[in-house]
């Protein structure tokens, strides 16, 4: 029989508070217990690959700088069509910058990705097991990263092709809203219209995304399966359970203030830690709790679905001396 056949439990055994005390145990037991600055700058360098390109994980940040200045009380018609025949009239080189930068920044993601997929299960990997290792994981868990590299790219190309369109004519309805030395009501409410669409498209995509990287990989971890065959298991314990699914994302919200809080409130206090934090994989190593505690709550909240679905139940051979 197919271990991930097995009966859920009932609803009354699943909540959202267990896990916190049990998430919070494994950051003392991983981190604390005892105290290793090795084993910290180990299991930070995969969780450093796992957040990569995310959120305190050194993702690139682009600043266009200040507000623009307006010339002379101009219209935004005039200028709009300065900076189109500025366009029109450099097409010579504009148009190779524009080809080079788009396939550089495409080449880039993808080796992000690659790279954010594989340490995703070697950071899953050390919290699971309690061990700082790297290139066992890596080697281990190749299959189970590219599929997953896959699938993301896909789902990234799926959000391009739906959601630039609908940027798109946000924007011409906003030249024509607005390039008429006149407020158009009409217009306003279009762009509303097309943004209130954009935002709920977004929300599916980031829904995906976050589905796929706190349950997908932990059950792709388990069963060695890949990414879709791991959805498709997911998909009928959501069905099941959907309620206790909604609560966990809620809970997630409540959960990334306190985190968000907390480490506004240290590097408040520590000036020299907030500093530090800038630093791409320095700043990891030091929120290594944070990224723990994360990691491990998503983890034994699955967990709580059955033994098929408890990635701390895995078994792995003593190692040798």
């Amino acid at each position: 029989m197919d271990s991930f056949s097995t009966p859920t439990p009932q609803l009354a055994e699943i909540n959202v508070i267990t896990p916190v005390y049990q998430a919070l145990d494994r950051v003392k037991r991983i981190l604390f217990q005892p105290f290793d600055l090795g084993k910290w700058f180990i299991i930070g360098f995969t969780a450093w690959l796992a957040q990569l390109g995310e959120s305190g994980g050194g993702n690139f940040n682009f600043n266009t700088g200040g507000g623009s200045n307006r010339r002379g009380g101009g219209s935004l018609q005039n200028e709009f069509e300065q900076a189109r025949d500025y366009v029109m009239s450099h097409l010579y080189w504009i148009i190779p910058v524009a080809v080079g930068v788009v396939i550089l920044l495409l080449a880039l993601w993808l080796v992000i990705t690659w790279l954010n997929s594989r340490g995703r299960f070697m950071f899953l990997h050390c919290v699971a097991l309690n061990k700082a290792e790297v290139a066992v994981p890596w080697r281990k868990f190749a299959k189970e990263g590219n599929s997953l590299f896959w699938f993301r790219i896909v789902l990234g190309l799926i959000a391009t092709v739906v959601m630039l369109p609908l940027i798109a004519l946000a924007v011409a309805i906003g030249v024509w809203a607005f390039g008429q030395g006149k407020v158009e009501v009409m217009g306003i409410m279009g762009i509303v219209g097309v943004a209130l669409v954009i935002l709920a498209l977004a929300l599916v995509f980031f829904l995906i995304a976050k589905l796929t990287k706190d349950f997908v990989v932990p059950i792709m971890f388990l069963r060695g399966c890949r990414c879709l065959e791991s959805w498709r298991i997911l998909r009928g314990l959501l069905t099941a359970n959907l309620g206790n699914f909604a609560l966990y994302l809620l809970f997630q919200i409540v959960l990334a203030l306190a985190t968000g809080i907390l480490v506004i409130a240290v590097a408040v206090i520590t000036c020299c830690v907030c500093c530090l934090l800038l630093v791409p994989y320095l700043g990891t190593v030091i929120l290594l709790p944070v990224f723990t505690f994360h990691r491990a709550y998503s983890a034994h909240y699955l967990a709580q679905y059955g033994p098929a679905f408890d990635v701390f139940a895995t078994k792995q051979p003593a190692p040798q001396a």
